[in-house]
């Protein structure tokens, strides 16, 4: 049975408002959690039916995690999802550190405001074993439910470090690349051994102030007659020719 105030709190981490001030977060559903359970997250409660709390009763046990049984119909009142049936967590978040870049690759997000747009981009990069992504200040929030609902489990293995991308331009060594409508045939560039893919806002592109910095645009060919591709799916087909090209 999860109390009153218990429910109150868990609604509030829906909210980006509360979640800093909690410096909380909510992971939903059976695989998000058991992700999250192997991880390096700090796990404080999960609520969960009597088999997934029996499966994992050593790990709470060991990381002295709250842990409490829920139904199914509990769970859809708890979460932001109505179609998680098996578990919900709340977990600490981690400090929003800025990486170090050297021999890789890494993504730049320029305002993605989708918050499944950005889970995916980052579920695509722990698919391709790209660790880092820098994103601006207003990129969704990585710790959105639905941003974590989308990236399935790969928040556990992807650090994403918001910040001022003019500021951090300005620091930065590694090659720019900036995913465009008029640059460089993808399948012809060789991306080298390390460098930044700039991937931009969903309706506008990369900004003036982000463009400024990239030094090779590329663009991925158009056969058909889409207008546009979604964020995620570019930034999948950019990684997959980065990979070619670095064998």
């Amino acid at each position: 049975m999860v109390s009153k105030a218990k429910i109150k709190y868990l609604k509030s981490l829906q909210v980006k408002k509360y979640r800093k001030q909690e410096q909380s977060f909510l992971v939903e559903g059976a695989k998000s959690v058991q992700e999250l359970l192997g991880s390096s997250f700090e796990v404080t409660w999960v609520g969960g039916t009597e088999h997934f709390l029996q499966a994992h009763a050593r790990q709470f046990a060991s990381r002295k995690i709250e842990a409490v049984e829920v139904n199914a119909t509990e769970l859809a009142q708890l979460g932001s999802f109505q179609t998680n049936e098996t578990v919900i967590a709340v977990a600490k978040m981690k400090q929003n550190s800025l990486p170090d870049l050297k021999n890789e690759f890494a993504l730049v997000l320029d305002d993605l405001r989708d918050p499944g747009n950005v889970g995916t981009i980052i579920r695509t990069a722990d698919w391709y074993g790209v660790k880092n992504i820098i994103a601006s200040d207003e990129t969704a929030d990585f710790y959105n439910p639905k941003t974590i609902s989308a990236t399935m489990g790969s928040f556990c293995r992807v650090n994403v470090f918001y910040t001022n991308l003019s500021e951090f331009f300005r620091e930065n060594k590694l090659p720019v690349f900036g995913a465009v409508m008029d640059g460089t045939d993808v399948h012809q560039l060789d991306f080298g051994k390390s460098g930044l893919i700039v991937i931009g806002n969903e309706s506008n592109g990369i900004s003036n102030e982000v463009s400024q910095f990239v030094q090779q645009k590329i663009t991925i060919p158009k056969f058909g007659g889409a207008e546009s591709l979604n964020a995620g799916i570019a930034t999948g087909i950019v990684l997959d020719n980065i990979s070619r090209s670095r064998k």
